[in-house]
């Protein structure tokens, strides 16, 4: 079978997993005001060839400010989904490329791990599809393991990374136990010590692990996400990996605009400071979240990872 097979088949089988549990097919604008406001994620700018200028616009990194109006806009609408093609202005990998099929989906007044089991069903429910197609993929009786951030650390590095919340403590650490991980000499947030040993020491680790979801992450990297009402130094946010590769990131949604506003004005200096470039407010998302966006989980997944995991493929095999 071609390969470009697998990949109509396993966007058939996502659409009709949705569809039976009830969600709603809608389709966003790929063409933005505001692409996403991660500090690490690069959009395309939107140029106009005709004009030879460019128009103040840009290809979504990702749907989520419109899937997000969505819900706020259209009270009969509860639960959503999208498969569509995603823009982000980075090198292409065996895992990656610049564009690329996402699947993002919402639950409105739904906390996350409701997200958590529709991924569980989904992946049991494309695995049944595809062997109906004679294509061969994992084992059908794959162990789905929850793990907090916190015990993964403690498990593979002998460390309470919740211990180390302060920018300081936690670049010490490095500095003294991990002298194998590169530090530059520059000041780093946060964030970038916890990744850099994150990348080094445990993310290589993870190849030996089927299927592993990693849930309460350190109040740092909240991004859009709730913050824990049980735990104040962690967030509702999690991660799952299919033999070391990062399969889909999930946020229980953070509706407050006076909160978000911030976190976005911390991330734009960022992005500013780091890359000498920054975008333009995302006026239309506050728009939505000052409308009112209803509480609500929400996800989003690769597509193209999803078939590499479930086939054992080695890399993107598609243009």
């Amino acid at each position: 079978m071609h390969h470009l097979n697998y990949q109509f088949i396993l966007i058939q089988a996502i659409r009709n997993f949705f569809l039976k549990e009830g969600f709603t097919d809608v389709l966003t604008p790929p063409i933005v005001e505001n692409p996403g406001m991660e500090v690490h994620i690069h959009p395309f700018e939107v140029f106009s060839k005709y004009k030879n200028k460019s128009i103040n616009k840009y290809l979504h990194t990702s749907p989520e400010f419109a899937m997000k109006k969505i819900l706020a806009d259209v009270n009969e609408l509860n639960n959503i989904f999208t498969l569509s093609y995603c823009f982000r202005d980075e090198p292409n990998s065996p895992i990656h490329r610049n564009q690329f099929i996402m699947c993002e989906w919402y639950r409105k007044n739904e906390f996350y791990t409701k997200i958590m089991n529709d991924c569980e069903k989904l992946i049991l429910f494309c695995i049944e599809e595809l062997t109906k197609n004679n294509i061969d993929t994992i084992k059908p009786d794959i162990h789905f393991q929850r793990t907090t951030i916190q015990d993964l650390f403690k498990e593979t590095l002998n460390i309470d990374i919740l211990n180390f919340l302060d920018t300081n403590d936690l670049r010490e650490l490095i500095k003294k136990d991990f002298k194998d991980v590169p530090l530059p000499d520059t000041e780093l947030t946060w964030d970038d010590y916890y990744f850099l040993l994150f990348l080094n020491k445990i993310e290589p680790i993870l190849k030996n692990y089927p299927y592993i979801l990693l849930y309460n992450f350190p109040h740092h990297l909240k991004a859009l996400s709730t913050i824990n009402e049980n735990d104040k130094r962690v967030c509702d946010r999690f991660e799952i990996y299919m033999n070391g590769i990062e399969l889909c990131n999930s946020f229980n949604e953070l509706t407050d605009f006076n909160k978000q506003k911030e976190r976005f004005n911390i991330d734009g200096k960022l992005k500013r400071e780091i890359y000498n470039y920054e975008l333009p407010s995302p006026k239309e998302f506050y728009k939505t979240l000052e409308k009112g966006l209803p509480k609500s989980s929400g996800i989003a997944l690769g597509v193209e990872r999803l078939l590499i995991c479930l086939t054992d493929k080695d890399q993107i095999f598609f243009s």
